[in-house]
């Protein structure tokens, strides 16, 4: 499966932006999915996951109550909506999947390209 992430941009703190992660190829394996995030000068780290159904979902600390990861199966589409966004949740954002359509990561098989997503204060 190919990946292709979009949405990210520069936003001030308190903003909200939606990404999305279009997959394409064998999209009718049940994946589960994720979201992973990698700030300037640190090391990747796991943001948000959700099964193959969409009826179960993981989350960071940091971005519970504020981010929403969610899945349309129709457009073969994953999002990760973020809200209240801080200055900490700067960073190249990557989508992932993995075959295991119950995991919630933070381990992923297939990458997509990152999305830079900037928050000023």
């Amino acid at each position: 499966v190919q990946l292709q992430a979009s949405g990210g941009g520069m936003v001030q703190a308190g903003a909200s932006l939606r990404l999305s992660c279009a997959a394409s190829g064998r999209t009718d394996r049940r994946y589960s999915m994720g979201w992973i995030r990698q700030p300037p000068g640190k090391e990747r780290e796991f943001v948000a996951a959700i099964n193959w159904s969409g009826d179960s979902t993981r989350y960071l600390d940091s971005v519970k109550g504020r981010f929403t990861i969610s899945r349309d199966p129709a457009k073969n589409t994953l999002y990760l909506q973020m809200n209240s966004l801080k200055p900490e949740d700067t960073a190249v954002y990557y989508c992932a999947a993995d075959p295991n359509g119950y995991g919630l990561g933070p381990d992923y098989i297939y990458w997509g390209q990152g999305t830079l997503v900037t928050v000023s204060s």
